[in-house]
């Protein structure tokens, strides 16, 4: 299972060493950003699995400005007989409150319309049936942008009853699929931009110099100019030529395909077992064993009766067998001239992950390993 595991990391990272991707799948425009925005809601019409208002009080107070706002006094009652007040007690459970939060895509105007995600607050046990009052969506400004409001579409549920209950997923969370109405415009556009900029996704040096090489490339065939230049290691300015429109430009570029570089890296999750190796990453040539101790200990009592006419009594004496099992292992030289014969010597002394993970660390404090080491 080890082999065909390390097998399988040679296999995808030798694959994707080789693929080439498009730019705009490694880098972004810069002022072309998702935009988070959130607000506070009510969700009614629930099968009684709503809050319980005497545990969540901002529920409660949630209804009761939204009454009030539809000019309902709930807040105080009069008494007939001396004309006094006293506060309303609200006892409904078909009421959760709820915080609904989506990304703002980068260029959608007023009048458009997204996906929004519900998440309870109180102690509400499932938002199943329920429909989102409208809420209005603020982002980090303080601005309101959107607007949402519709039917809850849960995937999980709980049922059960007072011995036994059975739930799938989160009941207390679901999706309202277009459930906000844009209202603002998120201010920049291309047209706007002098320059237009690419960031790299995972900064590099080499990247970039592979990007900026690829974009003058196809610029000097087409537009007989260089048109791109290194900013530092993460960017990228690109000069638009004045007779082409910002969204073909960046259609053109997106669609040049480079291969990006990757750090010498190895990334190790010992919860999980989980051993994953870079393709650059080497090892000098070092001598490496492993040995699997394995000690057992049984416990065996032993019921001792005394002789006939003895007097005596019985007895339960303890017995420890105490057993210590070295399997044999093998010494094997590991020379990382490249990704393939480092997993081939690692192949040769039959490893579980977890002796992969300590063999790797040992190589590392050795000063033999020329690479990040990262552990989760």
């Amino acid at each position: 299972m080890t082999r065909v595991l390390i097998a399988l990391l040679f296999i995808v990272s030798a694959a994707s060493a080789q693929a080439a991707v498009r730019i705009k799948d490694i880098a972004d425009i810069k002022g072309l950003r998702e935009n988070q925005i959130v607000g506070y809601g009510l969700v009614i019409g629930l099968n009684g699995t709503g809050d319980t208002l005497r545990n969540a009080p901002f529920t409660e107070q949630s209804l009761q400005s939204m009454l009030e706002n539809m000019g309902i006094n709930v807040r105080n009652e009069t008494t007939s007989t001396n004309n006094s007040s006293r506060p309303t007690t609200l006892r409904t459970r078909n009421v959760a409150a709820v915080m609904v939060t989506a990304d703002l895509m980068p260029s959608i105007g007023p009048g458009e319309r997204m996906d929004v995600t519900v998440s309870s607050l109180g102690d509400a046990t499932s938002l199943l049936g329920g429909t989102l009052v409208m809420t209005s969506l603020r982002a980090a400004d303080g601005a309101v942008y959107a607007v949402a409001q519709g039917a809850v579409t849960v995937a999980g549920y709980s049922v059960g009853g007072q011995a036994q209950n059975v739930s799938q997923g989160t009941p207390t969370a679901g999706r309202i699929p277009n459930g906000a109405l844009v209202e603002r415009e998120v201010q920049g556009s291309l047209h706007e931009m002098e320059y237009l900029v690419l960031e790299l996704k995972n900064p590099d040096f080499v990247t970039a110099t592979r990007i900026l090489d690829a974009v003058n490339r196809y610029a000097g065939g087409r537009y007989r100019a260089q048109i791109a230049f290194e900013r530092d290691y993460r960017t990228i300015v690109l000069s638009k030529p004045r007779y082409v429109g910002p969204v073909r430009f960046l259609a053109e570029i997106g669609e040049l395909t480079v291969e990006p570089d990757t750090p010498a890296r190895v990334v190790i999750n010992e919860r999980t077992g989980t051993v994953v190796i870079g393709r650059d990453v080497r090892i000098s040539t070092v001598a490496v064993t492993h040995g699997n101790l394995t000690v057992r200990v049984t416990e065996m009592p032993v019921v001792s009766q005394p002789a006939p006419f003895s007097q005596g009594q019985t007895v339960v004496v303890p017995q420890t067998v105490v057993e210590a099992n070295e399997a044999g292992s093998q010494v094997a030289i590991l020379s990382g001239v490249d990704l393939q014969r480092l997993v081939r010597g690692l192949n040769q002394i039959g490893l579980k992950p977890s002796g992969i993970i300590a063999i790797l660390q040992a190589i590392k404090t050795a000063g033999a390993l020329q690479a990040e080491v990262i552990v989760q």
